[in-house]
């Protein structure tokens, strides 16, 4: 189960790349279409690095961060400003890797690092009919990954270096995947130093 802090403070503390750097704690997000891999790709990556896990789907449940429900498409009707206020409050400190289908909402500064996973439509078909899913639900995913709509609203939402794209089609993709972040991690506690002291330079 998620443990989080209610917002119910006037201004909580916000996250910066600055307080991450010092604090050698990075957040990473992993977004996708349903079906792509992302949460295991999320819940593998925080296992390997000691990061913690944060299933925003859970989240929005658990904290009630939601107005409604569509009964059709059976997804909930998203409160976009509370999930926000206790997102805010979870990733102050930094060590999160966040998994959630959707990134545009998300303010830059609170991740260090942003991942697209894709699949083929083969393989995503047959991942979102495994689950259930009705053909609506199913048809509007695909066509979404098709369109790269994930992948496009990554692009907008984030300075480029930030984005990059990986694929999960297969239990090597997912180990090559996680031993990159690993690398990936361990160079940017390392350059931890130099950033603070980039950073504070530019804040002065």
């Amino acid at each position: 189960m998620i443990r989080y802090s209610k917002p119910n403070m006037a201004t909580p503390r916000q996250t910066t790349p600055l307080l991450r750097a010092g604090l050698k704690r990075p957040n990473i997000l992993i977004t996708g279409t349903p079906g792509t891999g992302k949460t295991t790709t999320a819940r593998s990556i925080a296992e390997a690095t000691g990061l913690s896990h944060l299933n925003v789907g859970d989240l929005v449940k658990e904290a009630k961060c939601y107005e409604g429900k569509d009964e059709e498409l059976d997804t909930y009707i998203l409160d976009e400003d509370k999930l926000l206020d206790c997102m805010e409050v979870l990733l102050a400190d930094g060590g999160h890797v966040v998994d959630y289908h959707s990134c545009e909402l998300f303010p830059e500064r609170w991740f260090d690092l942003v991942l697209v996973v894709r699949a083929d439509n083969a393989t995503l078909f047959d991942r979102l009919s495994a689950r259930g899913y009705s053909a609506r639900k199913r048809n509007e995913n695909l066509e979404c990954e098709i369109m790269q709509v994930v992948l496009e609203e990554a692009r907008e939402s984030y300075d480029e270096p930030l984005v990059h794209e990986i694929t999960s089609q297969n239990e090597d993709d997912l180990r090559g995947n996680v031993e990159r972040v690993m690398v990936w991690v361990e160079q940017w506690k390392a350059d931890c130093d130099a950033r603070v002291k980039e950073l504070s330079e530019m804040e002065e």
